[in-house]
């Protein structure tokens, strides 16, 4: 903790002298692009509770909330931090209040399509591209939907909102793991890596042309320390790193992470008015992993929502699996006491501890290229201006 301390105040020192008289950039709207890392609701619109069903939301909604998790996600405290509320699915229609921006993410999307259905796979078919879709209709359409007065000029983003928020980007996690679920090798997996950050390029261009300026884009997290991965996959005992996580699949996602920052550093040149901040997330989950029982997390590995084996994690029976005993459905995988001890929540996301330390560490820029804190993301790498002055 203390060497994650000193990096933070060795990066702020770093920072130009200028950025601490910018003002903040006070985004009126944050519009997310991802898959389950950051859905709010989108698949549970779909596909109704079951999609995450209890006990996720437990800890801090009570109930389900449409996140596979006991609480809140990464993008819930990015809201927070932001000032503006909790991100509405674009696709739940129940009582939405667009007005701060929208949700596109999806459980189970990936950058670039899968040839298969989510019942065959697990792979939702709202794809990045879709996700982009999405957003270009419903910008086209809050503007109408405005006009009509009353109630709806309240619940959607005027026009120029949409050129000054905030698109944030989390996702490629699933385009990683689809390539595994094939029984590809890891070299298989690398080689269409390249088309996958092309595909990706490709929306960030269209919603640059759509008037986004500001980009807050993620990069993977380390696949290899998921004990969906772990136990669901042959490693051996040299392929374990010195932290427990396996180490080819981490290569895979490092892969991933260089041909992602290459891409963005070629985005600045080719986007001149984007202000584009490329978050470490990778960095920071592993270094949370590493630092488990410094942290008090215990075994880093041990699913909170699980049911038995190494890692408390059984893909057939996953967080929230019931049965029915006498005509009612019993949820049967249920959450461990205090999930708050724990970093995994079951097997594939984090916790909302977990989360929330991770906000914690991302949120001054310590981990962002540039190293600028979130709230001064419409400010450009080169100049540290922001993009709409």
């Amino acid at each position: 903790m203390k060497q994650i301390c000193k990096l933070q105040i060795y990066v702020i020192l770093l920072l130009p002298i200028s950025i601490f008289s910018l003002p903040e950039c006070n985004f009126p709207a944050v519009f997310n692009f991802g898959d389950s890392n950051s859905d709010t609701g989108a698949l549970t619109a779909m596909f109704g509770e079951a999609a995450a069903p209890p006990p996720n939301g437990e800890t801090f909604f009570g109930s389900p909330a449409g996140r596979v998790c006991d609480g809140r996600l990464l993008i819930d405290f990015i809201a927070e931090g932001l000032g503006v509320p909790y991100l509405s699915a674009f696709l739940d229609s129940m009582g939405t209040n667009f007005s701060h921006g929208a949700n596109y993410a999806t459980i189970g999307s990936t950058i670039r399509r899968q040839n298969t259905t989510i019942f065959q796979s697990g792979y939702s078919p709202i794809s990045l591209d879709i996700q982009y879709a999405q957003l270009s209709n419903f910008k086209k359409r809050a503007q109408t939907t405005r006009r009509k007065g009353g109630v709806f000029k309240n619940l959607f983003p005027q026009e120029y909102d949409f050129s000054r928020a905030l698109y944030t980007f989390d996702i490629g996690q699933n385009d990683l793991t689809a390539g595994y679920q094939l029984n590809m090798t890891t070299e298989q997996v690398k080689a269409y890596v390249p088309d996958v950050i092309s595909e990706f390029t490709t929306t960030i261009k269209n919603v640059y042309t759509l008037g986004g300026r500001a980009f807050w884009i993620h990069n993977t997290g380390p696949v290899g320390c998921l004990p969906y991965i772990m136990d669901t996959q042959v490693i051996t005992a040299a392929q374990v790193d010195k932290h427990g996580c396996a180490a080819p699949f981490n290569d895979v996602s490092q892969y991933f992470n260089r041909k992602l920052k290459e891409a963005i550093d070629q985005l600045r040149v080719d986007l001149h008015l984007a202000a584009i901040t490329y978050v470490d997330i990778y960095s920071v989950k592993y270094s949370l992993i590493a630092q488990s029982e410094k942290l008090g997390f215990g075994d880093p590995f041990l699913v909170c929502c699980g049911n038995g084996g190494k890692y408390n994690f059984n893909n057939a029976m996953r967080c929230g699996s019931t049965k029915n005993v006498n005509g009612t459905e019993i949820v049967i995988v249920k959450s461990c006491e205090d999930p708050s001890s724990k970093i995994i929540w079951d097997g594939i996301h984090f916790t909302e501890v977990a989360n929330r330390w991770i906000y914690n560490n991302i949120a001054n820029g310590a981990y962002s290229d540039p190293p600028v804190p979130l709230q001064m993301a419409c400010h450009r790498k080169d100049d540290l201006r922001p993009f709409y002055l």
